[in-house]
């Protein structure tokens, strides 16, 4: 099966008033094109600073990070920036949505920053696909969490990524928008093809992936498949 990201022997550290802080050692895996896999452990077990040097957002003080078939480890910030362009979605427990800007427009952004000459139709489709097709001219403070979610996981799929990252999608969520959320992704996942990595204490959520790894102090302790035959 082809692999669309793999860590080797990643490792990060930060210096801070002169003190060296490790808050990862030694992270090994590859996940394949087109899974799902959700990252799990306890705050503090470096879960969502693994997902920012997979996503290229930072880089790891030691070890390999290949996206896509492209190594991050010597690229410059605008390199980086522009892999993630290319290749990466991104949703956030806090939506981050840029409040001046209707949904509409939110997720237009990144169509409009590639050059996409038809950003209006294709974010008009995406919102359409999450259920928001009538909520495109509100802002995000006149739409509900649930509903500044599905914007987010509209704006994140606008450039058809290879790999979305999604860190605590349903932090802010009730039980019952959490649900509709959550489908959402996997659905958008099935039907795109798009590789999906979760951060998430939710352990309902995490086993609907295929896969589950588990890390503890800044390590992997487990990493698991899921078996659905009896789902």
């Amino acid at each position: 099966m082809d692999t669309i990201l793999s860590v080797r022997e990643v490792g990060k550290t930060y210096q801070s008033a002169g003190k060296s802080l490790t808050v990862l050692h030694q992270i090994n895996f590859e996940v394949a094109v087109a899974s799902t896999v959700s990252i799990v452990g306890p705050s503090g077990s470096g879960k969502t600073t693994l997902l920012g040097l997979c996503a290229g957002l930072d880089r790891a003080s030691v070890g390999s990070i290949v996206l896509n078939g492209v190594s991050l480890d010597t690229l410059t910030e605008d390199e980086r920036a522009r892999v993630r362009n290319q290749y990466v979605g991104f949703v956030f427990q806090n939506f981050q949505l840029l409040p001046t800007l209707t949904a509409l427009e939110n997720v237009m952004v990144p169509l409009e920053l590639r050059g996409a000459g038809n950003s209006r139709q294709v974010a008009l489709d995406l919102l359409d696909k999450v259920g928001l097709a009538d909520r495109g001219h509100h802002y995000p403070l006149q739409l509900s969490g649930g509903e500044q979610q599905r914007v987010s996981i509209a704006r994140a799929f606008s450039n058809a990524p290879r790999i979305l990252f999604a860190d605590e999608p349903t932090g802010n969520l009730d039980a019952e928008t959490s649900e509709n959320v959550e489908k959402l992704l996997f659905d958008l996942n099935h039907d795109m093809g798009t590789t999906l990595v979760l951060v998430t204490h939710d352990l309902e959520l995490a086993s609907k992936t295929q896969r589950i790894i588990r890390m503890k102090g800044g390590q992997v302790v487990s990493d698991s498949m899921i078996d659905k035959t009896n789902r």
